[in-house]
């Protein structure tokens, strides 16, 4: 009799934190070694981040006017979207960025807006305890570090601490498996997603999409990027 075949694990069962970990403290604290050696699409991926951020301001406005008085950047590396985006739109920003050398980097930022840099949280995500309310959550190009349950943790602990009529913002690459399943990547020990995939979180964390939309203007060597705009489900 022949032995039941066995599924292959999920691509999110083979993610290692600490050998995320090894990579990225391998990695130069520079904008180039933050964007795998793109460099050049830090503009347009901010512009895309400040249009987007506009566009929901005009189309859902918030409950108040002015500046967002606190955002917190999630897996911030060495403050690229901080210093660029983030402190043009708030008057505060926390971090979290698990490693240190990163960290440093944070505190020390040239910020292009009005904003300040507030706490930084030397730590990953899955053991982040928020210490305030936010009226702006930024995931960007970290959550792939994250299993699918540790994700839903994380989307679940952001939709407690998103005041009423913020965001949490989730801005990802998107899988481009052919047979539409997320894609395993050795190199950094992370996760790439499909749309579906991320839709399907979503929904299991409580939270709404309100407005997504695909990053242009990057290289087609690159994988598509997708900005997703959600709010906890009992807020809308």
């Amino acid at each position: 009799m022949a032995s039941p075949t066995v599924p292959p694990a999920p691509p999110d069962a083979r993610i290692s934190q600490a050998d995320s970990l090894i990579y990225w403290n391998s990695v130069p604290a520079t904008v180039n070694g933050m964007l795998g050696g793109y460099p050049q699409i830090s503009r347009v991926d901010m512009r895309g981040s400040l249009v987007f951020i506009e566009k929901l301001r005009r189309l859902h406005p918030p409950p108040y006017a002015g500046s967002f008085a606190r955002g917190v950047d999630c897996g911030a590396g060495i403050g690229r979207v901080t210093a660029g985006v983030l402190s043009k739109v708030c008057d505060v920003v926390d971090v979290v960025e698990p490693v240190e050398k990163f960290a440093r980097e944070v505190r020390g930022a040239a910020l292009a807006g009005k904003g300040t840099v507030g706490e930084v949280f030397v730590t990953g995500l899955q053991g982040w305890e928020a210490r305030e309310k936010y009226d702006l959550v930024w995931n960007q190009w970290c959550l792939g570090h994250l299993t699918d349950e540790e994700l839903c943790c994380h989307l679940r602990r952001c939709g407690k601490i998103v005041k009423q009529g913020g965001w949490i913002v989730v801005k990802e690459n998107m899988s481009t498996n052919l047979e539409g399943r997320d894609m395993f990547d050795e190199v950094d020990s992370s996760v790439t997603r499909t749309d579906t995939k991320f839709r399907s979180l979503f929904e299991e964390s409580g939270l709404k999409m309100v407005r997504t939309e695909v990053q242009s203007g990057f290289p087609k060597a690159l994988l598509p990027v997708r900005i997703y705009a959600l709010q906890p489900l009992t807020s809308l």
